[in-house]
């Protein structure tokens, strides 16, 4: 009998193939049932949220809603002059049924967005539209304000009939599109963002340097030091985390105002003059000292964590083949910690440029950082789509930075412990 002819079969009378497959698949069911768990919690804490705020910052379709004639009467307008009759009393029949739905307050927030002024001409015809008669609705409408006859009002309606828009994006960096279809830059007094991410990025650099300077020394002396003593430093180092971030920053506030205890240290020991004491708060210099306070520990505990595994012969027989302090720690232990070095600069970076409680409380409008800037929109202006945006670009950077990361030191070099 032939090989191919006969099946091997298990105590069960089932095939032998058979029975691996059904006891593979069941295995495969194990794991990711295992897994399901996490994959959820993934979903619902960042998947989701994400793509929410990405169909947030693109989605326009709430005027389209809000006004379906007038963007119906819209479609043969050309735009280069006022529009005619039709549109005005389509605009007119879709606002009045806002006003009797209650909801005319959103439009006039939503076509501000767009250009200034919206809010007070739409509250001003709110009050009129009681008093108009049936018809003639153009001059009625244009009597109400002078800026009803202004095009550009019109124009900036009909921009808003896309469903979905990239405006915010632009409105992020500064840009717009005008009236000809064009992408061009806002006026030089109202760049504002372009500032911000600038700046976010120069606060940011700055701290993880700053970190790292201070942490290298830590982190060396931490693993070289006998365990009973770097287990008690050790503690030290990671007291902050044992306190708010709230309080933390509080207290850099109570220390750095001008007749704070820094100050009153700098005038005892004669730094400083008594009438010419610093200004250490509410801006870049209170953001520095502060994030740079908070931040140390991601620096340290990397760093500490590949420096305990470097052996201390290595520096010896560095020394003992001729080599300086100097240069055995130059050519021998600094390329050992590099690993170290990349995880938490990298740690410490992506940290400060997502920073908004201390930067908020110490820097004042000239620590201000982008994430700032998203808070006040999602809090002050509501404009949650262009927050998301923001929200969205500055997750892009992120990412950015972290693939520049891998491509030129490896993200498999990163050692966090």
């Amino acid at each position: 009998m032939s090989s191919e002819s006969k099946q091997i079969l298990t105590t069960d009378g089932i095939p032998l193939e058979v029975s691996l497959k059904k006891a593979e698949r069941k295995n495969k069911i194990k794991a990711f049932l295992l897994v399901a768990p996490l994959l959820l919690f993934l979903l619902i804490t960042y998947i989701f949220p994400i793509g929410d705020m990405l169909m947030r910052s693109v989605d326009d379709k709430m005027v389209t809603q809000m006004l379906p004639k007038t963007f119906e009467s819209m479609e043969t307008w050309d735009g280069k002059e006022l529009p005619p009759e039709e549109v005005f009393e389509a605009f007119y029949l879709d606002y009045k049924k806002l006003i009797e739905e209650k909801t005319f307050g959103k439009l006039s927030t939503q076509l501000n967005y767009t250009k200034n002024g919206f809010k007070s001409i739409l509250k001003k015809l709110q009050r009129k539209m009681k008093k108009f008669e049936e018809g003639n609705y153009k001059e009625q409408i244009m009597a109400v304000h002078p800026r009803w006859e202004n095009v550009e009002y019109w124009r900036a309606i009909k921009r808003r009939a896309p469903a979905y828009t990239s405006s915010k994006y632009l409105k992020g960096m500064d840009m717009y599109v005008n009236e000809e279809g064009k992408i061009v830059n806002v006026a030089e007094d109202r760049r504002v963002h372009r500032i911000l991410w600038i700046r976010t990025l120069e606060v940011a650099f700055f701290v993880t340097l700053l970190c790292f300077l201070m942490a290298y020394p830590i982190a060396h002396l931490l693993a070289t030091l006998p365990m009973k003593y770097s287990n008690l430093l050790m503690i030290c180092v990671l007291l902050p985390f044992w306190t708010s971030l709230l309080v933390r920053t509080a207290s850099w506030m109570i220390l750095l105002q001008q007749q704070g205890i820094v100050n009153d240290f700098f005038v005892m020991t004669g730094l400083v003059a008594d009438d010419a004491r610093p200004e250490m708060m509410y801006n870049k210099t209170g953001t520095y000292v502060a994030m740079t306070q908070i931040l140390l520990p991601f620096m340290v505990l990397p760093l500490y964590s590949v420096m305990k595994t470097i052996s201390p012969s290595l520096m010896r027989a560095g020394k003992s083949l001729g080599g300086t302090p100097f240069i055995a720690f130059w050519k021998v232990y600094f390329p050992l910690t590099i690993p170290g070095i990349g995880a938490g600069c990298l740690l410490v970076f992506i940290l400060a440029i997502g920073y908004y409680i201390t930067p908020a409380l110490v820097g004042g409008a000239s620590g201000t950082l982008i994430s700032n800037q998203i808070a006040f929109h999602m809090k002050s202006t509501l404009d949650w789509s262009f927050a998301s945006a923001m929200g969205l670009m500055l997750l892009t950077g992120v990412l950015a930075i972290y693939w520049i990361y891998n491509k030129l030191v490896g993200v498999d070099n990163i050692k966090l412990g």
